[in-house]
């Protein structure tokens, strides 16, 4: 038997963001978020990948001055994996809180990325935090948790790769307000991605109306463009000295398709700017 039941969280110091991340307000979404954040109102971040979701969220914690916790969901993630278990450390009863577990304690701003890829039991699993009751229910330690006042819930996902057997219940998304975003307008998007690396104002113009051309083969069957992260990605391979054609081959035609066909278009599309 074990000797003695320890409960092992995380420091709260150790996830704060100490330098500021880069965002590009391009609404009003910072101080709805900030609202939100003052009135305990948790928040729903709709948009395609790479358009800065996580960042907004990383951003907002730093100036909120508050732990972030960040959680990948996926379809093997359970309600015990966010909330914590149990493990057996030399003869000792370890409880190790899960991320929301910790989250709770601490008062972080919780982040839930692509919620709908987690499995049913963890959607359940939030919605004591979601309403009036701000609280957290460990059956295992047969406990309930209250939110502290700086607690925040934020959860995202991509509307675009919704299915119905993983889209979000309304009487989930109710729990909400949300935010919606998109990709950045052509100058918007040059700004970040001068700003993010290091490439002249030039090169980032083409590279974001590049991207709107790429964006529009959708109606040819792109599952979806390319985001403002993998304009980053190749602006970093052309600072580091790569000719931009190849850096665009690399991110973009071989990144976004494998059917030949859509590759050659979007090299095509590249070839046009470089």
């Amino acid at each position: 038997m074990p000797k003695s039941i320890e409960i092992r969280t995380p420091d709260a110091d150790t996830l704060r963001i100490t330098k500021e991340p880069y965002y590009h307000a391009i609404r009003e979404e910072k101080s709805i978020f900030e609202a939100a954040y003052r009135a305990k109102v948790p928040v729903l971040l709709k948009g395609p990948t790479g358009c800065g979701k996580t960042r907004f969220v990383s951003h907002m914690a730093y100036q909120l001055k508050r732990p972030l916790i960040t959680v990948a969901c996926h379809e093997d993630l359970t309600a015990s994996d966010l909330i914590g278990r149990y493990l057996l450390q030399n003869d000792t009863l370890v409880w190790s809180d899960g991320p929301m577990t910790a989250a709770v304690r601490m008062g972080a701003i919780l982040y839930l990325d692509e919620l709908v890829e987690a499995r049913k039991d963890t959607t359940v699993a939030i919605h004591p935090l979601t309403d009036h009751r701000r609280s957290l229910s460990i059956d295992k330690l047969a406990t309930t948790l209250k939110a502290p006042e700086e607690f925040m819930l934020v959860v995202s996902y991509n509307p675009g790769y919704q299915s119905i057997r993983k889209e979000m219940k309304p009487s989930t998304r109710q729990r909400f307000v949300s935010l919606g975003f998109k990709y950045p307008d052509p100058k918007v998007e040059a700004t970040i991605i001068t700003k993010e690396s290091g490439v002249n104002e030039n090169t980032a113009a083409q590279l974001s109306q590049l991207a709107v051309n790429i964006r529009a083969l959708s109606e040819r069957g792109l599952e979806e463009g390319v985001s403002t992260r993998l304009l980053v990605h190749a602006a970093r391979l052309i600072h580091e000295g790569i000719p931009p054609l190849s850096a665009c081959q690399s991110a973009f035609s071989n990144t976004l398709s494998d059917d030949s066909m859509l590759q050659e278009a979007i090299l095509q599309l590249c070839q046009d700017y470089f």
